[in-house]
């Protein structure tokens, strides 16, 4: 696994939201998606609200690799699918992030959601 330089993953762990282009089958970027991300630990994590069957959750089924936007950093990624162990952790980091929004909050910390879970790793 490829970690973050500090400097990266404060201003993308950081930010309101984060653009996501996955790539296809011949290497070439979907549309940028926006959603919320968050930081937990040392790592950077992204979930689908409509959970596995999401469309773009399903476009980084592809190659498991696209692009990120956040914070003022553009970095080419891996999408790597988080274990089941680190879904309390970015949860509570949802919860501390985007609490305010309550309304919406609860529906990135479903199961459906949380069987979307993706950390974001540099590439």
């Amino acid at each position: 696994m490829t970690t973050w330089n500090g400097s990266d993953l404060a201003s993308i762990g950081a930010a309101e939201e984060l653009d996501l282009e996955s790539e296809r089958g011949d290497g070439s970027l979907r549309a940028p998606v926006t959603m919320w991300v968050v930081r937990a630990g040392d790592r950077l994590y992204v979930r689908s609200v409509k959970g596995v069957d999401g469309p773009w959750y399903r476009g980084t089924r592809s190659r498991h690799q696209g692009r990120v936007e956040a914070g003022g950093v553009r970095a080419d990624v891996t999408f790597r699918h988080a274990d089941p162990h680190e879904y309390a952790e970015v949860d509570a980091a949802y919860r501390k992030k985007y609490g305010r929004y309550t309304s919406i909050v609860e529906h990135v910390l479903t199961d459906q959601a949380r069987a979307s879970t993706l950390r974001l790793e540099p590439r």
